[in-house]
């Protein structure tokens, strides 16, 4: 990574997490008319049912399926604690909501559901509670090693492993019957594979490589050993990019190549159009996490004959494989819960998914990958049969060892403007406006800019 030069001193502790908030780019509303739920104190209105009246409130927020059906779980569990939940929104409406609060100083909740990448984000504006003072350390045997480093900065723990999201390779073993497909297990065989279907006349291609994959493309990176992004909630005004790094450019040059040669598409993800394309048949290779089965067999409209089958994800040294991970969420506490109920917000946050019963709703109902290791690691998970996959054992094969082998992902202060910055780069890269190497040095250097213009020190 070059050296930046810096064209201001760092700023105070305060005057710096006073732009951090205004540069979020959050929307202008009052925190009252977020929502009835409120950290500070005043009467909530809850969308679940409260069990005893008498007991602590705690107020969350979370967006999980069949969510409600967990919150009936705890209440109904514990006499002095009741949870009171409300659904936010998803992702950046939720996130939005909490920075606004954050900025006004009141309106956000006791606990709140977060995705891991956006913990340091969230912990620099001073929003997260380090609940290491609350008990928290006692749990990191309970979880993964990538999991707890993803929810921990230096000493501190700024929130709960919930679901992760461990890659592998969904594939309909349909086409690849059709065309003599052998199931790649390296980037280059998977490369053979897609231009074998372009050789053929197949209608469809491999796959697809999505200019508004921010997170999947940095999860590609991850495994080629590059490593973004670090920064440590000990030093919030430092923080280290290397985006254009050799193992990152390794990556990027790769999908450049197979998007020059016509041989994956590059459509938007999570659109109605490549929603169509993941079910009838355009791409044959669905690389995802641990969710995407859930996401896939949601989806309406798929082909009828479609054979799916799930295998663990291509990597560059078979030797010395890499696992990889994207996505995953937590629950953190914010520092807007009153004094008084601390305690008890961090008892939701650490309890509301530790149990065997919660965990049975987590992936019967809402296809959730569990990262506490009672779950995980039992036989009855290993042994699960989807029926989506022909009864397939997808945790045994696939998922399992790649959680297991999951270590953990640094991610960016800033990380809603990173992925937009790199959004823009990815589709700047697939209408063949720049190469890749290109790409990443100019994002190299806006994020750099962005870094220091908003008061950071930029580490090697």
């Amino acid at each position: 990574m070059s050296n930046t030069e810096r064209t201001h001193s760092i700023m105070t502790s305060s005057a710096f997490r006073k732009r951090l908030l205004a540069a979020g780019g959050t929307v202008a509303v009052a925190a009252a008319a977020l929502t009835g739920c409120s950290g500070s104190g005043a009467e909530a209105t809850c969308t679940n049912e409260i069990k005893n009246d008498e007991a602590t409130q705690v107020t969350v927020w979370a967006w999980y399926p069949a969510f409600e059906q967990v919150v009936d779980l705890f209440n109904e569990t514990h006499d002095d604690i009741q949870v009171c939940w409300t659904n936010a929104g998803q992702g950046a409406d939720e996130y939005n909501k909490f920075s606004t609060a954050l900025e006004a100083g009141s309106g956000a909740p006791d606990v709140i559901m977060l995705e891991s990448e956006q913990i340091p984000t969230f912990s620099i504006q001073e929003g997260l509670v380090d609940l290491s003072d609350h008990g928290a350390d006692e749990l990191a045997s309970e979880y993964t090693e990538g999991a707890w480093q993803d929810v921990s900065s230096g000493d501190g723990v700024y929130a709960i492993p919930v679901d992760g999201g461990p890659m592998g390779m969904l594939y309909r073993q349909d086409i690849f019957d059709e065309y003599g497909i052998e199931v790649p297990t390296t980037w280059e065989e998977f490369r053979e594979a897609a231009q074998k279907l372009q050789d053929e006349g197949a209608p469809g291609v491999l796959a697809d490589f999505p200019p508004n994959g921010g997170a999947y493309l940095y999860a590609l990176m991850a495994q080629a050993g590059a490593e973004p992004f670090s920064y440590d909630a000990a030093k919030p005004t430092e923080t280290g990019i290397d985006v254009n790094s050799d193992e990152a450019k390794q990556v990027m040059e790769y999908w450049d190549g197979m998007v020059q040669d016509g041989l994956v598409a590059t459509d938007d993800a999570f659109t109605a159009e490549y929603n169509t394309k993941l079910v009838d048949g355009t791409y044959a290779v669905y690389v995802a996490a641990a969710w995407g089965p859930g996401y896939l067999g949601g989806l309406e409209d798929a082909d009828a004959d479609a054979q799916w089958r799930a295998a663990p994800v291509p990597q560059w040294d078979p030797a010395d494989p890499a696992q990889i991970n994207w996505g995953g969420s937590t629950f953190a506490v914010t520092t807007h819960t009153p004094e008084e109920r601390l305690d008890a917000a961090a008892t939701v946050a650490m309890d509301i998914m530790r149990t065997e019963e919660a965990w049975q709703i987590g992936i019967d109902e809402a296809a959730l990958f569990p990262l506490w290791t009672p779950v995980l690691e039992s036989e009855e998970f290993a042994q699960k049969e989807y029926p989506f996959f022909d009864g397939q054992k997808i945790n045994e094969e696939v998922f399992l060892e790649a959680a297991a082998g999951y270590s953990g992902f640094g991610f960016s202060p800033f990380q809603v403007y990173a992925y937009d910055q790199t959004n823009e780069q990815m589709f700047a890269m697939a209408e063949g406006e720049k190469d890749a190497s290109q790409a990443l040095d100019d994002l190299q250097e806006t994020l750099e800019t962005y870094a220091t213009n908003q008061g950071f020190e930029l580490t090697e």
